[in-house]
């Protein structure tokens, strides 16, 4: 399954990076991300701190929304996934809902500039017929006008559930198992990612998630298998730069290894652990049969 998509006159490429985007990548002395994605959690926390109302906060996010976007866009980002509304937020009080699907119609419209100016590509996964009609409209206007852009791509996750995905991803290559397209013996991990909401893009290399909570709460679970964490207790609406530099940071402090080692490592664990196999190939416990 594809995320909605069209085409535009207008379409831009990537900004040119500019000196302080260039330092701050060869600062880091490390891997950079190509694709990051964002767990925005705490809007309400952040609001209800301050003896404000929790749609406060939503709209404070927004704001969050625009600085990261452009940011991510200016550091040379490739891919940035929000996850913007989950399956679950459907629970949530009806004024709550209502007006988080108002203020997802006000982002799109009033970010197309940013979009455009950036090069950024809207795109959107997720069960997307469950939004309200006029957050469709303007979701699909928005990628229409955005989707000749060759810069960033900007995937907002709506209606999402990342068992949900699964499932539908399932379901699509069980109809065409029941169609004749294909055949059940060709499932695989390759062949079911092709089923996903947006097979095109790679996986996250980094998942940050603000306000603190240390779980993934059903976002990207197909994708996130070899994603690194990283948590702040910044709520959402707080963070924006400094906290983004920071998660680029840890990023690239750390080592990336796939189940495997590094070439270097595994050698030198072979050669400091030889000898000791060979002891254990000797001893009376080996001979007779111990474990």
């Amino acid at each position: 399954m594809s995320p909605w998509s069209g085409g535009h006159d207008g379409a831009t490429g990537p900004p040119e990076p500019t000196p302080e985007a260039l330092a701050f990548r060869e600062s880091l002395g490390g891997v950079f991300p190509d694709h990051v994605a964002i767990i925005m959690d705490g809007n309400g926390r952040w609001a209800q701190e301050r003896g404000w109302v929790r749609v406060r906060g939503h709209k404070e996010g927004t704001e969050s929304v625009r600085a990261i976007t452009t940011i991510a866009a200016e550091l040379g980002c490739k891919s940035l996934t929000l996850y913007a509304f989950s399956r679950e937020n459907w629970k949530r009080p009806d004024f709550e809902v209502s007006t988080l699907m108002r203020l997802l119609r006000l982002y799109l419209r009033r970010e197309l500039r940013t979009l455009m100016e950036n090069g950024i590509r809207l795109v959107a996964i997720g069960r997307l017929t469950d939004l309200p009609e006029y957050a469709q409209r303007a979701l699909r206007e928005t990628m229409e006008k955005t989707a000749g852009n060759t810069g960033m791509v900007l995937r907002l996750a709506l209606s999402y559930g990342g068992r949900t995905e699964v499932a539908d991803a399932l379901r699509s290559f069980s109809e065409d198992v029941a169609a004749g397209r294909r055949r059940p013996d060709e499932v695989d991990e390759e062949t079911l990612r092709e089923y996903l909401y947006d097979p095109g893009t790679g996986d996250p290399d980094l998942i940050i998630r603000t306000a603190g909570e240390m779980r993934l709460s059903n976002f990207l679970l197909w994708q996130a298998s070899y994603a690194e964490f990283y948590v702040t207790e910044d709520c959402w609406p707080d963070f924006r730069r400094p906290q983004f530099e920071e998660a680029l940071r840890a990023f690239a402090a750390r080592k990336r290894k796939f189940g495997a080692l590094p070439a270097e490592a595994e050698e030198q664990a072979d050669l400091e652990g030889l000898e000791d196999v060979l002891e254990l190939e000797g001893s009376p416990e080996h001979s007779e049969g111990g474990a």
